[in-house]
């Protein structure tokens, strides 16, 4: 597989295209942002350990019947992915409070949600990723009724299987976000899954694993990116 040109450069990732049109390589690298690319630092060794973790997590969830864009491991630093026709769309799992639920409805941190919710957000920085609904999705033509029907039912699949995996870990998985793409007219889930886009805790102590250590400023972010990573089992 021969990696050619770079088609576009993210906040955290670049991808590449390669020889095969159904086929793209994702470059996950050192940058690290928050509150929508307003802070900015470099941290060693990041693009490594979530390159691993979302394919250690990747590989679960095809196991588990999930259809994912991930492939394959090209380097520490690199996957083979498919070429996704993305919706514009994160489907974001909540299991406890925390983050812009907080600050919206102005829920205690940690309440555990019973059921779960799932919510929807543009995803468009300029406009700061806005809360949306199901209508907005389809009246602006960022999806389809049956397409967000599917985008739901394998959000709460995911999130039924990586609760498991998590708690067995010692963790809570407090949230997550998902984006989806279309390959050859399939819902697939796509970008990636790591501590950059979900809330984890320790189960005993609360402790914070994920980005918010970036974010409100409590350091050591990778070191616990790694911790959990060596709970889970990824090979780093």
């Amino acid at each position: 597989m021969e990696k050619r040109a770079e088609l576009y450069r993210g906040k955290a990732k670049s991808v590449y295209a390669t020889d095969d049109a159904d086929r793209l390589v994702l470059l996950f690298r050192n940058d690290t942002s928050a509150f929508d690319g307003k802070k900015v630092e470099q941290l060693e060794r990041k693009g490594m350990v979530n390159n691993k973790f979302n394919a250690f997590i990747m590989e679960k969830l095809e196991a588990a019947g999930i259809p994912t864009q991930f492939d394959a491991l090209l380097s520490d630093t690199e996957c083979l992915v498919k070429k996704l026709d993305m919706i514009p769309v994160e489907c974001v799992v909540r299991n406890y409070a925390a983050g812009s639920l907080v600050r919206r409805l102005g829920i205690e941190e940690g309440r555990e949600l019973t059921p779960s919710t799932f919510e929807l957000f543009l995803k468009n920085d300029a406009l700061g990723d806005p809360f949306i609904n199901e209508s907005h999705v389809v009246s602006f033509g960022w999806g389809t009724p049956e397409q967000l029907a599917r985008m739901k039912e394998l959000s709460l699949k995911v999130n039924e299987i990586l609760t498991a995996l998590f708690s067995d870990a010692g963790l809570l998985l407090v949230d997550f976000k998902l984006e989806f793409g279309l390959f050859h007219g399939e819902i697939v889930l796509g970008d990636e899954f790591s501590p950059d886009g979900c809330r984890l805790w320790d189960k005993e102590t609360r402790k914070k694993m994920d980005k918010d250590r970036f974010r409100q400023g409590l350091g050591d972010v990778i070191e616990a990116y790694e911790e959990v990573a060596l709970r889970l089992g990824v090979p780093l």
